[in-house]
């Protein structure tokens, strides 16, 4: 029976050393029906108290089924088509299934066995923490287990045990208490001192429920308090915690007071995308007069005022935009659009077509040519029109020809020049940065595809900041840090809405937001011991399973009437510490 022992313990050992040893693979099928990955810790919800941070870890869990040939697939996609049932068995074939509890245990007995060198004679036998999916099946609920190798001195001197039990969903009342989480703690570790830490995430900005219907956002604000000296479960962090906010901002929300310029990104994007691609997926248009008739109207109104002032004897007066939001409404306003940028204004709301761009700039041109207007512009303007209206000061403007793509990229030059000057005029007036700072993202020497994607960088930057601005009405300091948090990321990083920025803060500057709010996430902590012998036990209660592999009922979002607390899941995480002789 011993040899049988041993015999699987060593196979299963140098099953979990070759897949750690083989960074090319990340999963394994381990006696046909179990399969072993490989997974970043803190990337499972219920072991985020473990401080596995980037730390891979072994995944125990069944093995999804295969199809066997050819005729399995054609009468499984034919069978998915007219049952409903099959299909949702697929689903949940699909999603992580955990292993029995007695298949469990054995694992981590192999495990155990496979780190202690009294029975496994290895040289060196460390490997990354297991962690296997349970099925609930006993009396406490285990939905995982674990075990990570203690090692002391480069010599491995035992290991840690672990159990996470769940239950849900009940009532605030329901919960363990702080009192009876320190006897659990004491009663496997008899310590002489504890440490009592807590922690808790609240979202402070994201999805919203109008009239019982929740409208998803792609955005979210979330804020980590941690602190120590706690007293209760779920009580609220106190303002001495430390706070750190997690955002994460998509561009196009329609609440944002970026969505003007997040749409004029937009058109600038699609202009981008057909030069690249010699076909242009043209918008909607914003106005109901065409790009010709608006373009026509700008000049005629530029000519009657330029023949007016030089009768007079003085120079025309440039039009302050502001005074006419229908042409330009949007949070960034600016009061010193030159004629091109106001050409730009009324081109990107109006044209839905290639010979609409085409027809409006040869109009240009031609006023340019034959001397019917002389508009001014900003001097350090680098568009392909900004340089024949300089041209056109000496009565010298050199013939363009307006074919192929040539007016596709006049017009997207324009849009950069005019929407660069927007963020720089925003970033600089408001004093979140210095032009230095802002030399990366307006370098107009790279080409015209680097340049739209430095802006797009730029306005998702801006969409970062103003949000915070906005809904949580930061202070200047904290804005300012933001932005130079940002700036100094996508100055090396690719264009990604999905990243996280993260900001200290302190918790008073948002009390408002957390202090009557429900928690997504709150957890408890008691430790005690030192250094690799350090045991935990933790508490999180959460506002959805913290466990994806085993089925929990959540139809109901509170338990009794409408006045009573919302539902809610615990998370219990046990540890035991079992030394080598």
């Amino acid at each position: 029976m011993a040899t049988k022992v041993l015999s699987s313990v060593k196979e299963f050992f140098n099953t979990l050393r070759n897949l750690q040893e083989d960074e090319s693979n990340h999963c394994y099928t381990y006696e046909d029906e179990i399969q072993i990955l490989k997974k970043a810790g803190d990337r499972i919800a219920a072991l985020n108290l473990l401080d596995y941070e980037d730390q891979e870890v072994f995944i125990c869990e069944k093995a999804l089924p295969k199809l066997k040939d050819s005729d399995d697939e054609s009468t499984l996609a034919t069978s998915i088509c007219t049952d409903d049932n099959l299909l949702t068995a697929l689903q949940i074939e699909l999603t992580p299934q955990p292993l029995t509890i007695t298949k469990a245990r054995q694992m981590l007995s192999w495990y155990t066995l496979s780190q202690n060198v009294n029975v496994h004679a290895v040289d060196d036998p460390t490997l990354r923490p297991l962690w296997v999916r349970c099925d609930m099946s006993d009396p406490a609920r285990t939905t995982w287990f674990g075990a990570e190798g203690v090692c002391v001195a480069n010599k491995m001197s035992g290991v840690k045990l672990y159990s996470v039990t769940c239950k849900g969903p009940v009532n605030k009342s329901a919960l363990i208490t702080l009192d009876e989480l320190k006897r659990e703690h004491k009663k496997r570790h008899q310590p002489s001192t504890m440490a009592i830490k807590g922690s808790a995430q609240f979202n402070v900005f994201g999805s919203i429920v109008v009239e019982g219907t929740k409208i998803e956002s792609q955005s979210s604000v979330t804020v980590d308090f941690k602190w120590s000296h706690v007293e209760s479960v779920l009580e609220t962090p106190p303002l001495s915690s430390t706070a750190t906010l997690n955002i994460k901002v998509a561009t196009g929300d329609m609440r944002s007071p970026m969505f003007e310029m997040f749409r004029e990104l937009q058109f600038l994007q699609v202009l981008a995308d057909g030069l690249r691609t010699g076909g242009v997926e043209w918008l909607d248009p914003l106005e109901s007069k065409s790009a010709v008739d608006l373009t026509t109207e700008y000049l005629e109104e530029l000519q009657r005022l330029t023949m007016s002032q030089q009768a007079q004897g003085s120079k025309p007066p440039q039009k302050d935009p502001e005074t006419d939001p229908a042409l330009f409404h949007s949070f960034l306003v600016r009061g010193d659009l030159d004629f091109v940028e106001q050409l730009w204004v009324r081109l990107r709301k109006s044209v839905v077509c290639y010979q609409d761009v085409k027809d409006s700039l040869k109009l240009v041109i031609e006023a340019l040519t034959y001397g019917y207007i002389k508009p001014w512009i900003h001097r350090d303007n680098s568009s392909s029109l900004c340089k024949l209206i300089l041209q056109s000061y000496h009565q010298k403007i050199e013939h363009v020809s307006l074919t192929g793509l040539t007016p596709i990229q006049m017009l997207l030059e324009m849009g950069l020049d005019k929407m660069r000057k927007d963020y720089f005029n925003y970033l600089v007036g408001e004093e979140l940065t210095t032009p230095n700072n802002l030399s990366y993202y307006l370098n107009t020497e790279v080409d015209l595809q680097e340049q739209v994607i430095r802006l797009r960088k730029l306005h998702h930057l801006l969409e970062v900041v103003v949000t915070c601005r906005t809904f949580l009405d930061l202070p200047y300091d904290r804005l300012f840090l933001l932005t130079q948090l940002c700036l100094q990321h996508y100055k090396t990083s690719p264009y990604n809405e999905a990243h996280e920025f993260q900001l200290q803060i302190k918790p008073a500057l948002i009390t408002n937001f957390y202090q009557s709010e429900h928690p997504v996430v709150w957890g408890v902590e008691v430790s005690s011991g030192q250094g690799p012998h350090m045991v935990k036990t933790s508490l999180q209660v959460s506002d959805r399973p913290l466990v994806d592999h085993v089925n929990f009922e959540t139809a109901n979002e509170t338990v009794g009437d409408d006045s009573t607390e919302p539902v809610c899941f615990s998370t219990l995480v046990c540890c035991s510490l079992v030394n080598f002789a």
